[in-house]
């Protein structure tokens, strides 16, 4: 299974797979050179907004009219897009969740049975053969070499300009791509507003969060992976106030996790120590003799998160997941400080 970051923590990344045939390429450009179809010539009168330019790490992306088609192979982007009311024909499933392909919170959202595109090697034939007027992949390494040949037939809106570390887009960064590009910016505006405020309130609630030390971590097999700025785990903790813990911070390397060995898993203490499984059982996890070793375990001031579907969420990204999390996670933070 594929989540929570499993994929870049194995330092492996999306490759482009095999080309569109040359035949398939030939009736691709073909198409989106074409005659103007109705909802063109409404897009280019300004009627609905469009065209709209998207700002994107590798420049400006301008989509011509409003999709009726979305691909979405980004984190989380199926989610963001499902969120303002856009069903995806096609999507990468990238925590695993089979079946829709989206986490719990968003399942109701789906109509019918988005395609599952893949996530390490996406075939460009395969997303060009479901037609999409646009591709979302605003939370990506952002590598302009991936995805080529479908570059050269519809916008591929990339992770915005600013964006420096891998799979680095913020929750909101997402959503105001998305929406741009779909044109919903009115409605994700607010949800964008609408999450700010759970957010401001339930740090409100909490009090004892502001300016404690954390410290998030994922085990699997023999490492662990802790996530620095620039993460969605640690962006989550850092709008309930608290503050990833420094030490952390100076490994990073332009990536959103960094490696360790088990050995070093003192690196994790800090005030609060929140830690989630991938590819085993909670159970191990909190078992574990050397996790438990450490000053914040012994302390009472580690949280595990034994439940996947709020370890998914807290790692999801999205607002939909992000809320999910909302519910669930803050006040186990809380019972942990409490001692």
């Amino acid at each position: 299974m594929i989540w929570m970051g499993w994929v870049s923590m194995e330092r492996r990344s999306i490759r482009r797979g095999t080309g569109l045939a040359a035949g398939a390429l030939a009736v691709a450009l073909s198409a989106a050179c074409g005659s103007t179809s109705g909802t063109d010539e409404e897009g280019a009168a300004g009627g609905d907004g469009f065209p709209v330019t998207v700002e994107t790490v590798h420049g400006a992306v301008e989509i011509p009219s409003k999709p009726a088609n979305v691909v979405a192979l980004g984190w989380s982007d199926a989610e963001a897009a499902l969120a303002l009311g856009v069903q995806p024909a096609g999507l990468s499933d990238w925590q695993g969740y089979g079946g829709k392909g989206v986490g719990p919170w968003a399942e109701d959202l789906v109509e019918g049975e988005p395609e599952d595109l893949g996530t390490m090697e996406v075939s460009d034939e395969a997303v060009a053969n479901l037609d999409p007027d646009v591709v979302l992949n605003t939370r990506s390494d952002g590598e302009e070499s991936k995805f080529a040949t479908l570059r050269e037939i519809v916008p591929v809106v990339d992770p915005p300009k600013g964006v420096e570390v891998s799979y680095g887009t913020t929750w909101r960064q997402q959503m105001e791509q998305v929406s741009l590009a779909l044109g919903e910016q009115e409605k994700g505006e607010e949800l964008v507003k609408d999450l700010e405020e759970r957010f401001a309130a339930t740090a409100g609630e909490h009090p004892e969060f502001q300016g404690k030390s954390v410290a998030v971590g994922a085990f699997y097999g023999d490492k662990l992976g802790v996530y620095v700025p620039g993460d969605p785990r640690v962006d989550f903790m850092e709008e309930l106030g608290f503050e990833n813990e420094q030490e952390i911070n100076e490994l990073a390397e332009g990536e959103f996790y960094v490696d360790l060995p088990l050995e070093q898993a003192e690196k994790l203490d800090a005030d609060l120590t929140v830690v989630f499984p991938i590819g085993m059982e909670a159970e191990q996890l909190k078992d574990d003799e050397v996790l438990n070793s450490i000053p914040s375990a012994e302390d009472g001031r580690l949280v595990v998160l034994e439940d996947p579907d709020l370890a998914n969420a807290f790692s999801s990204g999205s607002t939909l997941g992000i809320g999910y999390a909302l519910d669930h996670a803050p006040q186990l933070f809380a019972e942990a400080l409490s001692g």
